[in-house]
């Protein structure tokens, strides 16, 4: 699925106000406002849109930042690009497939990345190890 191909009517129908903002329109979820900021369960986290299957849980932390943070993504899952928007230069993270705007990574995450993939939560869908 390229970005072309998806139909933002279908997925306007699809996907929750809130949702469409941050995924296609580049927006943030409120902070502390995610439940899957207290998922604890093994699983994957993937795209709200396409079901690409995105972080593992075994690369989730609590960054303290009120969204769900990880250290790492699945190989080949995520692409970034360079986000200047509200006045600042920061690392903007896309769906490699579906290229729907998941959150930014900030070089001030753990070990053994020392990256903070910081997610909006609307634009993940959890699913649990053996579900």
């Amino acid at each position: 699925m390229s970005d072309q191909s998806l139909d933002e009517e279908a997925l306007r129908q699809r996907l929750t106000p809130q949702q469409y903002h941050v995924l296609r329109e580049h927006g943030t979820e409120r902070a502390g406002t995610s439940p899957l900021n207290y998922e604890k369960r093994d699983g994957l986290f993937h795209c709200a849109v396409c079901d690409t299957p995105l972080f593992s849980s075994d690369t989730k932390y609590e960054s303290g930042s009120g969204w769900p943070s990880f250290f790492a993504p699945l190989p080949d899952a995520t692409e970034t690009s360079t986000d200047t928007s509200h006045g600042m230069r920061r690392v903007e993270v896309h769906c490699a497939k579906c290229k729907s705007h998941l959150g930014h990574v900030f070089p001030d995450g753990p070990l053994p990345t020392g990256d903070r993939y910081c997610m909006n939560g609307v634009s993940l869908a959890f699913q649990p190890a053996g579900g």
